[in-house]
């Protein structure tokens, strides 16, 4: 860290140190730091950004903090003593407050800091705010009433808050959390009328216990792209589809992703059902072999269980539906028979893009092998093969859209 640190101050230094005319001043600066107020490199960074935005010489300042220690070996008086830190730091050199644009924290405990009032009184300029591996205490609530916000893009990676309430954020356009830890609804809108964009990722735990997605969203009527990633789990949410109309009334872009190989595909209509403004329907199949009944993966995670929805359609169409992104596509029957159900209900579809799982994964070699399929099946490559695929998924179907198999 020390000869991070280092390296960081020199090169700071010698960058800020060169005479700048008006027209030549910093829009945005981009700075990752660890902090130790022991040392003297954090007060060097400091005393440097200070006098340049006291100068009137930065407009924009985008700062992560960093920290030595990756989760889940940071101990709670370890994130207290970080919070101490960051506190600290922004204690000494205010300025940095004033100019702050964009701010990313690692393993900070606000327990004993009034981040409230740092980020949504201080931050006049904040608009983009990500936070990993934090929280307020055990089982917190966190709650944002910040009237006079410019914060747009807010993101949260496995922070443990039991929920977070946002009463008031007038500017937020963005929402991405990754892995919470709440046993039902992480989450709850008051007013946000300016979001557009919301992305939910975690895979249920054997604590997770569900929720309505219908009430998470109450309070939002203007999101047009959703992502709900499960992460190869059992489903986080519980079956609904009348009760999405009003949530789904603008959405364009559909994204479920982390769908269980095994798991049948049907029930993903509904959602389809709940919003016929949708133009992007993009589905990803979840096949990992090295995780699918590992020993550390049954300690944490429950038995999955094939999502069963009771459906009730009717007989209205998708016009607006042009492209289905299948990802991690496999000849299943149960994947072919979803393809067709959305043919037959998409009379405007243009394209069924079909594609192979390339994400690397660290542990197996399990993306593309056929000796570790789970279900045997792995994606047709050849021209043959799709051929078969592309008669199987379209007999008996008039459409006009095009099958298209991707990498």
């Amino acid at each position: 860290m020390d000869e991070a640190m280092a390296s960081l101050t020199k090169a700071t230094s010698s960058f800020l140190a060169k005479p700048r005319s008006e027209s030549s001043i910093i829009t945005r600066l981009h700075i990752s730091l660890y902090l130790n107020l022991s040392n003297h490199f954090s007060c060097d960074i400091g005393s440097l950004l200070s006098d340049v935005i006291d100068n009137g010489m930065l407009n924009g300042l985008d700062l992560v903090i960093l920290d030595e220690k990756e989760p889940p070996d940071c101990l709670d008086e370890e994130m207290v003593q970080q919070a101490e830190n960051v506190n600290g730091f922004f204690t000494a050199y205010p300025s940095m407050l004033v100019c702050l644009t964009k701010l990313s924290l690692y393993n900070v405990c606000f327990r004993k800091w009034d981040i409230h009032h740092i980020l949504f009184d201080c931050c006049k300029q904040l608009k983009h705010l990500a936070l990993f591996h934090c929280d307020a205490g055990l089982r917190s609530v966190w709650k944002i009433d910040a009237a006079n916000s410019m914060l747009r893009a807010l993101e949260l990676y496995s922070c443990f808050f039991e929920k977070l309430e946002i009463v008031c954020l007038p500017k937020l356009e963005k929402l991405h959390w990754d892995t919470w830890t709440s046993h039902y609804s992480p989450l709850s809108f008051g007013f946000v009328p300016s979001l557009r964009e919301l992305h939910l990722l975690c895979g249920a735990t054997r604590n997770h216990k569900g929720f309505n997605l219908s009430e998470l969203l109450c309070g939002t009527s203007y999101i047009h792209t959703l992502t709900l990633d499960f992460q190869g789990e059992k489903l986080w949410i519980h079956p609904e589809m009348k009760q999405l109309c009003t949530a789904f009334n603008k959405l364009r872009k559909l994204s479920v992703l982390g769908i269980f190989v095994e798991f049948d595909l049907v029930w993903t209509k509904a959602f389809l059902q709940a919003a016929p403004s949708v133009e992007i329907l993009h589905i990803q199949v979840w096949e990992h072999a090295c995780e699918a009944d590992s020993e550390a993966r049954n300690i944490t995670f429950p038995d999955r269980t094939n999502p069963f929805w009771e459906l009730q359609l009717d007989g209205s169409k998708n016009l607006l539906l042009k492209e289905l992104q299948l990802v991690g596509f496999r000849p299943l029957e149960q994947q072919i028979t979803f393809i067709r159900a959305v043919l037959e209900r998409a009379p405007n579809l243009k394209r069924v893009v079909l594609k192979e799982d390339t994400e690397p994964c660290e542990d197996c070699d399990a993306i593309g092998n056929p000796s570790y399929s789970l279900t045997g099946h792995v994606f047709p490559k050849n021209k043959c093969d799709q051929d078969a695929v592309d008669k199987k998924i379209t007999d008996g179907i008039v459409s006009s859209a095009q099958i298209i198999f991707g990498c």
